[in-house]
């Protein structure tokens, strides 16, 4: 993932915490905020309560992965929060939920997703 299509710094992450808006899900949680910008923003969260670095690293990579190959509407910030319950879900579990979030969440659009072949 580019460098500018990422959040580097603390401030740009609880500047999403304290403003956005989540969708919570069993896997994930998303926190997303409009930045004003010609694209969007991630930022990915893996406490230690999900496993050791090990696993922590597994699931931050696997979530990176599925964002990159998924098509969202530019112009937001979006932070992935990886839940205990990631550490057990393998790629296409993880991939379910986060397609189901940014639906509910309406940052990317159905007929897109649909194209990327969701099942």
């Amino acid at each position: 993932m580019a460098k500018k299509w990422a959040l580097t710094k603390r401030a740009q992450y609880l500047i999403v915490y304290k403003s956005g808006k989540a969708w919570v899900d069993s896997l994930i949680v998303i926190k997303a905020l409009p930045n004003e910008l010609e694209f969007s923003r991630y930022g990915f969260s893996v406490a230690k309560e999900v496993g050791k670095a090990v696993v922590r690293n597994r699931v931050r990579r696997l979530l990176k992965e599925i964002a990159r190959l998924t098509s969202v509407k530019p112009g937001w910030d979006i932070v992935f929060i990886a839940r205990p319950n990631a550490a057990a879900a393998d790629y296409h579990q993880l991939k379910k939920s986060m397609e189901k979030l940014l639906l509910r969440a309406h940052l990317t659009d159905k007929d897109e997703t649909l194209r990327v072949g969701v099942n």
